[in-house]
């Protein structure tokens, strides 16, 4: 999410909680139910620079959050029922649904007691890659990299650009500029480059990340549990919409076959990585269709509306995330009244709001 948006969605959500503007129009604008997506979930302490906090709840969020739904009247699903939800006239309770992307280790560390405890279902999404010990946490590598580097000079677009690197602020204003360029070009490009300047300051990719996802033993054993689902995440995490269309199809369907093998059980869901128009579109969309999943999730905004189910390979989901730990922006979210605002406002400006 660019800065403008999280400005723009942040006052949002500020002004229907303190204007009570989401009990008002909560029955016009609330749908049948939504899709939270999380990373990781950790009670550490933030750096002063981490620009990936973002993906970063700790547990005590996690579980107010959860209780807070229950609380307000959602049931709690698995996602194998989402269409039915969709499809039933008039449902009595609205419904919720969590999920994570990537298989970080926290998620059986933090997260699966809390769901035990509260009885509800979780999904996690998985890139087998990464299960395998391969994954390349490149966003990762380029934090580690801001925080190491007093100054880093990098061709960009066929321009120099030269970044001090001396305080929080100077690292963050680096980061954004640099991450949000690496996202503009080819990934296989992208992530050259970041392991070009991980060389360069003495960090190892792979032994700084070793810890961070469960592998396949832990996914196995995680899989017993009928309150966990586990499903795809592609191969390598690439932008699907940046690859040919041998390649996208590839990563997609040998995903699903390998997590199916396994864990000896059927694979039904897929997440897009990162999720957004740019990196997920009509053609990743039909290929989810023709491999016959029941739902696959991208990281556009939204609640769930019964149209939904006429694709359900393209389902909106609710971020829960660094930057919004706070009840009153999630149940402003769940009102639906923001995601008017936004529309609103696209309206007006005449561009679109970039996600």
């Amino acid at each position: 999410m660019s800065r403008r948006t999280a400005t723009l969605l942040k006052t949002a959500l500020a002004a229907v909680h303190y204007s009570g503007a989401g009990n008002l129009l909560a029955p016009y604008t609330a749908g049948s139910g939504v899709i939270f997506m999380l990373h990781q979930v950790d009670p550490a302490v933030p750096h002063e620079f981490e620009p990936n906090r973002i993906l970063k709840v700790t547990p005590r969020f996690l579980d107010e959050v959860v209780a807070n739904v229950i609380d307000a009247g959602f049931d709690v699903i698995a996602l194998d029922e989402v269409r039915a939800r969709l499809e039933t006239p008039r449902p009595a309770k609205p419904f919720a649904c969590f999920t994570f992307d990537d298989g970080y280790r926290d998620n059986r560390e933090y997260a699966l007691p809390i769901f035990r405890r509260h009885g509800v279902p979780f999904t996690i999404y998985v890139p087998t890659d990464f299960a395998d010990g391969n994954g390349d946490f490149w966003w990762l590598t380029l934090e580690k990299v801001l925080r190491a580097a007093p100054q880093i000079t990098l061709a960009m677009g066929g321009e120099t650009h030269h970044f001090r690197l001396a305080t929080a602020a100077e690292k963050y204003a680096a980061h954004h500029a640099i991450y949000w360029w690496l996202r503009r070009i080819p990934e296989d490009q992208a992530r050259a480059v970041v392991a070009e300047l991980a060389a360069a300051y003495g960090i190892n990719p792979k032994l700084a990340h070793q810890d961070l996802i469960m592998s396949w033993d832990e996914l196995r054993d995680l899989s017993t549990d009928p309150l966990v689902t586990i499903g795809a995440h592609t191969r390598g995490h690439y932008a699907l919409a940046k690859l040919n269309d041998a390649r996208a199809r590839d990563e997609m369907t040998e995903s699903v076959l390998r997590i199916e093998a396994e864990l000896g059980l059927p694979c039904r869901h897929f997440s897009y990585p990162y999720g957004d128009e740019g990196s997920a579109g009509e053609r990743e969309f039909r290929i989810a269709e023709g491999l016959e999943l029941e739902t696959a999730v991208t990281t556009r905004k939204g609640l769930l509306y019964p149209d939904n189910a006429q694709d359900m390979m393209a389902l909106p989901r609710l971020s829960l995330n660094g930057d919004y730990q706070d009840m009153r922006y999630v149940k402003a979210l769940l009102s639906g009244v923001p995601f008017a605002l936004m529309n609103t406002l696209k309206k007006f400006s005449g561009r679109r709001v970039p996600a």
